[in-house]
């Protein structure tokens, strides 16, 4: 859902977080990761405006960054 919010494609955010295409498509399966690869994809997707929302009831979700406008 990160990757999508923020335009990406599996590539862009392999080449992003340093890993590959085929990482980015198991986390998307669902496979579990080593934490230093889940820290790489955050890191990645939270550098292009993504924010992760905790579980508050309604269960865990993404949003993105309100952008500041340049003066305009």
């Amino acid at each position: 859902m990160a990757r999508v919010a923020v335009g990406w494609g599996v590539r862009e955010l392999a080449v992003k977080s340093g890993l590959s295409t085929n990482t980015i498509a198991r986390l998307e399966r669902g496979d579990e990761l080593k934490s230093s690869t889940i820290e790489a994809i955050r890191t990645a997707l939270e550098a292009a405006g993504v924010e992760f929302i905790a579980e508050n009831g309604g269960g865990p979700g993404v949003r993105l960054r309100e952008r500041l406008h340049d003066g305009l």
